[in-house]
């Protein structure tokens, strides 16, 4: 074929991908192409807009480093996280449900017993959570993997301060043979994205704003179950009905209580006001 024009190259452009030997590549690259295309139509992109936008995407891989993820934060800001998200979790009766990962998670965090301050001495209101690991059918999951991870106080997590030297405000715990886990922290709060860079520029131009509602993540890992990623989110925060990666669910927002000086459940005297936490978690099972 020759002689493309606005009404016949999308055609073309799919007809290519006939022989494509992987059907599920193949049905992609096809959908892909037409929604490209009938994008492009609906707006009639000009050319200054297209350099724009591949520019945009150059600038958005830049930003990309070990310890910062533009592409994640570029697509949890359009909802598309939340989208595949919501489409590849369709969870059963009894399971908790999930929620972004965000771009502040690392690999193979330190394990810690049960009861540990994840929060090693970081100013802050000290946070006391438990809760139980289960399957959706009802029964504990002894031993479950737990990752946690938070902001501080002021808004930024561990990997975002150069003045600490250990992962701070992240652990790994395991649940005990009743399924149940507990730990110390402190509570969180909200914070914004980072907008320094071409999501930000996009938050900007479309007069959003870049906070997120203050949560806890969690992790949650048993065998024979599907991984589970969520957060916690702390009841009453102003950012719940507008949170900058639509990341909110109503069950997913826990009561964050005002506790009296005494003893906590696990024995600690606490001799000035804490917040508890208590939150329990089901598994859907695999297959």
């Amino acid at each position: 074929m020759r002689d493309f024009n606005e009404k016949n190259i999308t055609d073309a452009v799919i007809d290519r991908f006939k022989n494509t030997p992987d059907p599920r590549l193949k049905t992609i690259m096809t959908s892909l192409v037409r929604h490209l295309h009938d994008f492009v139509r609906d707006v009639d992109l000009t050319i200054d807009e297209w350099n724009f936008a591949i520019n945009y995407l150059t600038r958005t891989g830049h930003m990309c480093d070990d310890k910062r993820q533009e592409f994640i934060l570029l697509s949890d800001t359009l909802g598309i996280s939340m989208l595949v998200d919501a489409i590849n979790h369709r969870m059963p009766e009894g399971a908790t449900q999930t929620t972004v990962l965000g771009p502040f998670y690392v690999d193979n965090p330190p394990e810690f017993p049960l009861g540990f301050d994840v929060s090693r001495g970081l100013k802050g209101e000290k946070l006391y959570v438990e809760g139980t690991v289960s399957s959706a059918t009802g029964g504990p999951l002894p031993g479950a993997v737990i990752d946690v991870w938070q902001s501080d106080t002021d808004g930024y997590y561990d990997v975002q301060r150069s003045d600490l030297d250990q992962p701070t405000l992240r652990g790994r715990i395991r649940a005990d043979d009743r399924g149940r886990f507990y730990f110390w922290s402190i509570l969180p709060s909200p914070y914004p994205i980072p907008y320094d860079g071409p999501v930000g520029q996009m938050i900007q131009a479309t007069a959003r704003h870049p906070w997120r509602p203050a949560h806890l993540h969690f992790m949650i890992s048993a065998k024979g179950h599907e991984k589970l990623v969520t957060h916690v989110f702390v009841q009453g925060d102003k950012y719940l009905d507008s949170d900058a990666v639509f990341g909110v669910k109503n069950s997913l927002i826990g009561n964050y209580t005002h506790e009296q000086p005494g003893v906590a459940p696990d024995g600690t005297k606490m001799g000035g006001p804490w917040r508890k936490l208590k939150y329990d978690f089901g598994l859907k099972p695999l297959g």
